[in-house]
């Protein structure tokens, strides 16, 4: 999402996710190295790899478009080699856990509250601030009957997943990733970089803004949150596989226009992708439930990504 919020566009995540995913199974089932080991050297490797897109495109100057169309293929055929095109299983227990292990129902109610606690907090903190700063702040009753609506949906989600066996491990991850892209986005000085190079490039340079080392930095960071991605897909799935995040860049894609990202940049929340990608993943799960014919399942998501680009598009031209 902040690739696309700097005005730039990384066509390689699904390619990179498949990889990364893969260099953690065989590091788990080939070599037999310990989880910890395996974790840091996927997540290194997922962090250079970013950062190798982000210097073909902020100091070669090379359009994103095509450093990144480029690592899609080249990531997808080294996958294929390391992995001699065969499947990579399966992973052991310890690996398995990250992405098929469920948190008590204890411990899912206590984080949950704890995580609403500290939300409404930095919430009221931000309120006192800007009311010390003599700003305008929403009215208490507005704030209280939103932080109400979170504590309500947030609760009762941790309820109905406890129904069942429990908060998932990678709904608590996604949920930390969150709250930390969340607390970048918004609060930070690096966050503000981000929102004003692809608001204005040229803007953002004139006010002092490295953009080189921002753009850089940005890519670093989703070459680390794709391997993250990849850690729980190989988990989740038990294996590492060639065919692994075959065209998830383009659910990316959809998720973060669906979400509000602008593709022209400046534009967009992590709160909006990550509902973008819920709405993804709700409709393919429900097209699979249904036993839509894969080839339709295409069809509709492109259709969909179409429709967001076009809504995006003409909100742009509107305003």
């Amino acid at each position: 999402m902040f690739v696309i919020i700097s005005a730039e566009i990384d066509l390689s995540v699904g390619s990179m996710m498949g990889l990364l995913g893969g260099v953690a199974a065989i590091c788990d089932v080939w070599l037999g190295w310990p989880l910890p080991l395996t974790i840091i050297v996927t997540l290194v490797l997922g962090l250079l790899l970013g950062a190798w897109n982000g210097w073909w495109v902020a100091y070669r100057k090379v359009p994103s478009f095509i450093v990144t169309l480029a690592g899609m293929l080249a990531f997808r055929g080294i996958l294929i080699g390391i992995t001699n095109g065969t499947t990579v299983s399966p992973t052991s227990a310890a690996m398995s856990q990250i992405g098929q292990s469920y948190l008590p129902a204890s411990t899912g109610f206590i984080i949950g509250a704890l995580g609403l606690m500290a939300f409404v907090g930095w919430q009221w903190r931000g309120r006192m601030r800007r009311q010390a700063l003599g700003l305008q702040s929403p009215a208490s009753t507005a704030v209280v009957g939103r932080q109400s609506l979170t504590a309500i949906i947030v609760l009762g989600a941790i309820w109905l997943l406890n129904d069942y066996r429990g908060v998932p491990t990678p709904v608590l991850l996604l949920t930390l990733l969150l709250l930390g892209g969340m607390f970048m986005a918004t609060r930070t000085a690096f966050g503000r970089r981000i929102y004003a190079i692809g608001g204005n490039l040229e803007a953002a340079r004139l006010s002092g803004i490295n953009v080189e080392r921002t753009k850089l930095a940005v890519f670093a960071i989703n070459g680390l949150m794709v391997a993250i991605a990849g850690l729980i897909l190989s988990s989740r799935l038990g294996a590492g596989s060639p065919s692994a995040g075959n065209i998830a860049e383009l659910d990316a894609i959809a998720a973060c226009v669906i979400g509000g990202t602008s593709l022209a940049g400046g534009v967009g929340s992590v709160a909006g992708a990550v509902m973008g990608a819920f709405i993804m993943a709700s409709l393919d799960n429900g097209m699979s439930m249904m036993d839509v014919p894969t080839f339709w399942q295409y069809i509709v998501k492109g259709a969909i990504l179409l429709l967001a680009v076009w809504m995006d598009s003409a909100t742009k031209r509107r305003s």
